[in-house]
């Protein structure tokens, strides 16, 4: 199904001329925001998708432990950026519309997974005190890579 795209400039633009003005999110407490479904499912659930979710929730929990300052800024923002949009290109590639957009979207989760591998040994590097807790999401990280690069692998075009 194609969608149609906007012919004239005054429907493009229509956002603009109505004077939308921006939505401040309440204020809540870091509890607040922690969602799932079962606190009590095994340390590796199944469920790839909740797999990746906590990996990501543990990742920024460590990172709120990394003390800021000019050599760590860029390793913090890389490092939430990259270990969160596992689960979210996961979550993507899940609502593939076909096999090749599914093998695709897995295999951004592939680089993702290398690339938090990257980030998390810097991060241990910069911060000596975080080392087991980077070695920790080091080992789930390499695993969730072994994971999506074997999907990848059987996963024919």
């Amino acid at each position: 199904m194609k969608l149609q795209v906007p012919t004239f400039k005054s429907q493009r633009n229509s956002k603009q001329k109505t004077g939308a003005t921006s939505f401040e999110y309440p204020e809540v407490n870091d509890a607040d925001w922690s969602i799932r479904e079962d606190s009590t499912a095994a340390k590796h659930p199944f469920d790839l998708e909740e797999r990746t979710a906590r990996f990501g929730e543990a990742a920024i929990q460590m990172l709120k432990r990394v003390p800021r300052g000019p050599n760590n800024d860029r390793l913090i923002d890389q490092l939430t950026g990259c270990a969160t949009s596992i689960g979210a290109n996961y979550c993507e590639a899940s609502e593939g519309v076909s096999k090749k957009d599914f093998r695709n979207i897995v295999s951004r989760c592939v680089k993702e997974a290398k690339e938090t591998k990257f980030f998390l040994r810097m991060i241990a590097a910069s911060e000596p005190t975080l080392t087991n807790d980077a070695r920790t999401l080091y080992r789930e990280a390499k695993e969730l890579h072994l994971i999506f690069a074997s999907m990848y692998r059987n996963t024919k075009p």
